[in-house]
């Protein structure tokens, strides 16, 4: 028997700092007040991103599962799934403690959250810490997904569900590789039948669906390049459930898979092009109901405005610097250069088909170089002396918004392009 831990660290699910201290002691406060570098959400482009992507879904014929990622909070949470008329209860996490602070904030408890897939293929460590997750969730009704690519993952699974007296079945999706190579299993491999057979056959399984990311949808600049990434993940995962369907029928277990496969598809881009007109366009005969997931919409980014799929004024967060010094003439053929306070780990070292690693708001200057606390700024044509101050503040939107958020201990929250803080999003931290 594998060497499955039965024992775990608690996870302290108290986050720090406390929210209402944060709430008294900035709420009011102007954004020209505050210790930079500082990330800034705006509230109402937030929510009016997340209200488009439920409309998506529900135009593409598909239910929604927002992916809690980018922003790591309660407060974003309710705004990804709730918008008016369109609604989701169903998300997808990156970590444990993302998980667990869904439940410590009240939203399984309160309905808002139903159906929790645990989005990495899982690992032998964290199954007794999802074995009670799946005890907290179901007290509400609620249940926690899992994820799997790997024959080991079934071995372990049904050892731990060994040791307990009374065994359950772990819902999974099939994690599907389309030729992305980041996980997943390619339905062209020799292995890919008989892998399919172990989950069927397993006492400790039920088959849910089959799982794509198209993380190489970035790479689209149009909608139609989107669209096309977009069909692209729905062939490679109803191939996958055309594959499975004869080898459940023929499977003595089927009665542990009793509902139509999932077929869950999606990345930002792709998610943006889910429209009706798209969706008319899918002539394959679907094996299962089509799943959109997407995260990192409600916030966006250069990376997502050089797809062509959003505007610039639609990018929901920024990160506040301030000028600390300027240098004339220091800079390529002569032209300006400035310093800010806010480098690699403010704005984290990712870039994007658009180059440098941010642009200034209402400035024809670019982040180009950084250290880890300070960052270069560069002018643009026609840009140079006197179009930046030291001590002004700026703002700077990054290439890669999850990244970004990773490094803040807290966001403050604008309305409407606002300039005052209305609120404090505490995000979760670890793993």
């Amino acid at each position: 028997m594998a060497n499955i831990p039965q024992t775990h660290t608690p996870y302290a699910l108290a986050n720090l700092p406390q929210k209402d201290r944060l709430t008294e002691q900035f709420v009011g406060k102007s954004l020209e007040s505050l210790r930079t570098p500082a990330m800034v959400i705006d509230r109402s482009l937030f929510r009016q991103n997340c209200k488009r992507m439920l409309q998506n879904a529900s135009d593409w014929g598909a239910s929604l599962r927002s992916h809690l990622k980018t922003h790591k909070t309660v407060e974003g949470t309710r705004l990804q799934l709730v918008q008016d008329e369109f609604k989701t209860d169903a998300v997808v996490v990156s970590t444990l403690m993302e998980a667990w602070e869904v439940v410590e904030g009240g939203l399984v408890k309160d309905g808002t959250v139903k159906d929790i897939l645990y989005g990495l293929p899982v690992a032998i460590n964290k199954v007794a810490d999802i074995s009670d997750l799946w005890d907290h969730v179901a007290k509400d009704g609620g249940i926690v997904r899992l994820m799997v690519d790997n024959p080991e993952q079934i071995k372990f699974l049904e050892e731990f569900e060994g040791t307990r007296a009374s065994p359950r079945k772990w819902s999974v999706f099939v994690k599907i590789d389309g030729g992305q190579r980041r996980a997943g299993v390619r339905t062209a491999s020799p292995d890919f039948v008989p892998f399919l057979q172990s989950l069927f056959d397993s006492p400790a399984i039920s088959v849910y669906g089959f799982y794509i990311h198209a993380g190489n949808a970035y790479a689209s600049t149009s909608a139609s390049e989107a669209e096309s990434f977009l069909s692209s993940e729905v062939h490679a995962v109803n191939e996958a459930a055309g594959i499975a369907l004869p080898l459940l029928a023929a499977s003595s277990n089927k009665e542990a898979h009793n509902q139509p496969f999932i077929l869950s598809v999606g990345s930002t881009p792709t998610a943006h092009a889910a429209t009706a007109e798209s969706r008319a366009a899918l002539s394959t005969l679907l094996h299962g109901k089509l799943e959109l997931h997407a995260g990192n919409y409600p916030m966006l980014d250069l990376q997502q405005k050089h797809t062509s799929m959003v505007p610039f004024d639609r990018i929901a967060q920024r990160v506040l610097a301030t000028v600390i010094s300027y240098y004339p003439a220091r800079g390529a053929e002569g032209g300006d250069e400035a310093m800010c306070d806010a480098g690699c780990i403010a704005m984290s070292k990712d870039t994007g088909p658009s180059g440098g690693y941010g642009d200034i708001v209402g400035k024809k200057w670019r982040l180009s170089r950084m250290s880890q606390e300070h960052g270069i700024l560069t002018p643009g044509e026609g840009e140079g002396a006197k179009s930046l101050k030291v001590g002004e503040v700026i703002e700077i939107v990054g290439q890669h918004a999850c990244l970004i958020a990773a490094a803040y201990p807290w966001y403050y929250v604008v309305e409407g392009g606002g300039r005052t803080v209305v609120d404090v999003w505490v995000p979760w931290k670890g793993w």
